[in-house]
């Protein structure tokens, strides 16, 4: 699934800055256990990327639970504790506005599975050695 936000490439540095740092605030966050709920004290969940709108007020999280266990279970946890993450975030980032969060399950892994299954299979095996 892509990412509507802009890529990497197009966003300024900024940009780029702030959704590094409220992914390192989240990370924290999520490694402490600060939040007050059990699903999320009992995952190990990992904050793989953060994309901040141009104007830094939304942000999309994307995570993954270690393993992908219990993903959905999570994802809903995270969503019902927006707000605390929201405030914590601010109290920490010390920007002018807080910027909206909303939580992304992070497809990339199973994006690169699926190209690495395809990659193996012996047809594509037989091409990619007929070309070297």
């Amino acid at each position: 699934m892509a990412r509507n936000l802009s890529t990497p490439e197009q966003q300024s540095v900024r940009v780029l800055k702030v959704g590094e740092r409220v992914r390192h605030i989240l990370s924290e966050l999520l490694a402490r256990g600060e939040a007050h709920d059990d699903v999320l004290r009992a995952s190990n969940i990992s904050v793989t990327e953060v994309r901040m709108s141009p104007d830094l007020r939304n942000a999309k999280a994307y995570v993954k639970p270690l393993l992908g266990q219990d993903e959905a279970a999570v994802l809903k946890a995270l969503r019902t504790n927006t707000a605390f993450f929201q405030k914590e975030v601010a109290k920490r980032l010390g920007l002018k506005f807080a910027p909206k969060l909303s939580f992304q399950p992070d497809e990339s892994f199973d994006e690169a599975e699926r190209i690495e299954k395809l990659l193996s299979d012996p047809k594509v095996a037989s091409d990619l050695e007929d070309e070297e």
